[in-house]
Order: C-alpha cells, then sequence, then structure tokens
C-alpha cells in the first residue's frame, strides 16, 4: 500500500522541490498540490492523505489554522515545512514533531520522510496525533476578522456591517463594495481586504471579485473550467477557471 502524500506550499518552487525529492521514492503516491489554507484544507477533507507536507506561512489560512479546522480523525501525519521562525521551532521539537527548514536539504528531508514512515507504519499514530493537536492548540492563534467596513457614499461615511455586503470588485486603487442594493466605494486593494474578511464566509472568485457565499444563489460552470456566480439578487459575476476550481472543492467539501 502506498502512502498517500499531499504537498502544501504557496510557492510554486517550493511545492516542486518537494515533488522532486520524493519522485524516485516508490513508496509513495502524490495524490495532489495546494497553493494556500483554503485548498490544503479542502483536499485534506476531500482526499484524506497519509502524509502532509505543510508549509506553515500561507495565505487564506495558515497551516496552523488549517489543522485547527480539521476532525482529530482527518489529521494525517504532518511534515512542517517553514522558514526560519525561532519560537515555531522550539515548539516543534518540544511536541517531538518533525519539520523541515527552508530551504530544503536532501539529507534532512531523507530523515524527515524515513520518520514518518515509521510513524505510519508503528503504533504511535495515536500519539502522534495528540502531540499534534497540542501544538495546533499552541500556536493557532484567532483570527481577527472585520465585523464592519467603512465606505463612502454621496460624500458620508458610512459604516456596513460585513454580513451585509454581497460582493465586491476592485477597480485600480479603489473597491467598490455592493450591499443592500447600493454600490459603495472604499480605498484599497483587494488582495488586503481579503486578509480582512472572515474565509469561511467570503470566497475570492476572481482576481478582482470577492463574493459573500451567505449572498450566492448558485455557481454555473462555463466550458473551459470558467464559471458564473449567481447572487440572490440576479447579478451574474464571472469566476475564472482557478476561481471557479477552488470553489467547486470548497463548497465539495462542505456536503
Amino acid at each position: 500500500m502506498k502512502i498517500r502524500t499531499l504537498i502544501a506550499d504557496d510557492e510554486p518552487l517550493g511545492r516542486s522541490l518537494v515533488r522532486q525529492l520524493l519522485a524516485h521514492d516508490p513508496e509513495i503516491q502524490i495524490i495532489g498540490e495546494a497553493a494556500n489554507g483554503t485548498e490544503t484544507l479542502c483536499a485534506i477533507q476531500r482526499d484524506a492523505p497519509d502524509l502532509l507536507f505543510l508549509d506553515v506561512e500561507m495565505p487564506a489560512l495558515n497551516g496552523f489554522e488549517v489543522l485547527s479546522r480539521l476532525r482529530p480523525d482527518q489529521l494525517p501525519v504532518v511534515i512542517f515545512v517553514t522558514a526560519f521562525d525561532a519560537f515555531a521551532l522550539k515548539a516543534f521539537e518540544a511536541h517531538a514533531l518533525d519539520y523541515l527548514l527552508k530551504p530544503l536539504t536532501e539529507e534532512r528531508f531523507v530523515e524527515a520522510l524515513h520518520r514518518a514512515k515509521t510513524h505510519l507504519a508503528g503504533r504511535d499514530k495515536d500519539e502522534l496525533r495528540d502531540r499534534l493537536l497540542a501544538l495546533t492548540r499552541e500556536l493557532s492563534r484567532p483570527s481577527q476578522y472585520v465585523s464592519r467596513m467603512a465606505v463612502e457614499c454621496d460624500g458620508r461615511v458610512m459604516f456596513l456591517k460585513a454580513g451585509d455586503i454581497e460582493w465586491v470588485e476592485a477597480d485600480g486603487n479603489y473597491l467598490h463594495v455592493y450591499a443592500q442594493k447600493q454600490k459603495y466605494f472604499v480605498r484599497g486593494r483587494i488582495s488586503e481586504l481579503e486578509k480582512k474578511l472572515a474565509p469561511e464566509q467570503f470566497f475570492r472568485i476572481h482576481r478582482s471579485t470577492i463574493v459573500n457565499l451567505d449572498h450566492v444563489k448558485e455557481f454555473q460552470p462555463l466550458f473551459k473550467g470558467e464559471g458564473v456566480v449567481v447572487m440572490k439578487d440576479g447579478s451574474r459575476l464571472t469566476a475564472s477557471r482557478s476561481g471557479s476550481l477552488r470553489l467547486r472543492d470548497f463548497l465539495a467539501a462542505q456536503l
């Protein structure tokens, strides 16, 4: 039985290097890659990997936030991949969990992989899971997302509840915020706003569009992998190919 392995890293070169280091191991079956925390969470819930190479710092959700959203029985054996962080490294060592420090070296990689195989073949998987859960509780930080947003309308500044926001579109250095049949303006970048919105509620379907899933009526796949998100008010928003794929994975994981 091969070891079903998932690679999660927001850097393409990082994923490529792990893939190369695993390429000639006959015991490993790479079942997928993930480029951010949301993709990683969906992939684990959908594919149930045995082994996970997990980058600590990723967009959407960091590695610890991903693990904190899983049930104990969903946790794979994890090898953390991280840039230098003295606090995190001490925590890994205190909980006897393995990690790889970027840039990766083949010797250290082989050592960590051998340890992971030993865990998977042995009887200490429950003990390892307990250590992983303890680390997650220690390092996870409650995410602080905005509950309201200050917006401009007719020369006035108004406050919108986050839940009332239906979708947001980028327009250069400004954002168009749609809520309660009105369009408001905010100065800022959509990538910065995305970090402030709860990821389980707000989803980026296009590089210029974020939607509130509570206001989505349906998703319609189109030719060549793109799609259309239909809002409850009837508005139709374009989802890019990558956005459509991530949205479908996200929604499938909720079923």
